[in-house]
């Protein structure tokens, strides 16, 4: 099982997270369908849960509630891109035309980060490491592997990741009006044009696909713990990938990777 012990690169993603209105109830689905461990967390965290593969942190599942007079977030998994420096990066996001929506904030002695959005509307997390580099587990079964922005302008968003966090993004090889966004000339995740299946208001996102071993296997995991089908399992360059909702409505991806080479 591939482990990351190393603080990302920055732009890289490096972990993500769900905010459900049931956390017990996200955790047990998660569990089910991709083998996680998590417990509700202590108070001092805000009760946010990690939830870990093989003891490993794989990702994170937090209570979706009201924090003052702001509302609570919706039920969404959120990515999150590595960087040097949060107070840096936030500077660098809002000079590239994004949004700032939640404030730089330290996170005990694990790290600093931020939400933005950025000037297409899709919304994502900054995390700088200090204890806690992100995920420590990926491209394995049950973990994270691919991130994906949708985008309802492809040109815009292309020159925010650049400009705010020094992601080139170029044509992938194979795969029509799809693009790789690298760093240091490596792979990350994917952009496209938004999905012509999606309702025609669908706002800018990011999608995070977690691996599987067996796509049609995952998918009816997801249907007899509550969640829903949005594409049914089919195939394409990188494997067989099916998007999935949870029971409580966020949205996900599976995908069992095709084999090097094959």
């Amino acid at each position: 099982m591939p482990e990351v012990t190393t603080p990302y690169a920055p732009g890289t993603p490096c972990w993500v997270d769900l905010a459900a209105p049931d956390q017990q109830a996200a955790l047990d689905f998660y569990a089910g369908v991709l083998g996680w461990t998590g417990e509700i967390g202590p108070p001092e965290m805000g009760g946010y849960a990690v939830c870990r593969l093989g003891g490993k942190p794989v990702a994170g599942i937090m209570a979706a509630v009201a924090m003052g007079d702001q509302p609570a977030p919706p039920t969404v998994w959120t990515t999150y891109l590595a960087c040097a420096d949060a107070d840096a990066a936030r500077g660098s996001v809002e000079s590239a035309g994004g949004t700032v929506l939640m404030p730089v904030t330290d996170v005990m002695s694990l790290g600093r980060m931020f939400i933005a959005a950025d000037p297409t509307g899709a919304v994502f997390g900054v995390w700088q490491a200090v204890d806690f580099p992100g995920a420590g587990v990926a491209n394995e079964p049950g973990a994270l592997i691919w991130n994906e922005l949708n985008t309802t302008d492809r040109s815009a968003a292309s020159a925010f990741y650049r400009a705010a966090l020094g992601i080139e993004s170029t044509a992938m090889e194979g795969a029509e009006h799809y693009d790789a966004l690298q760093v240091n000339g490596r792979p990350v995740g994917g952009m496209q044009p938004m999905p012509e299946h999606l309702p025609a208001d669908t706002p800018s996102h990011w999608l995070t696909y977690f691996a599987v071993a067996d796509a049609d296997a995952a998918v009816d995991r997801v249907r007899a713990a509550g969640g829903n089908t949005i594409m049914e399992p089919f195939d394409m360059i990188a494997g067989r990938m099916a998007v999935v909702t949870d029971p409580q409505g966020a949205v996900f991806a599976l995908i069992q990777p095709r084999p090097m080479g094959g």
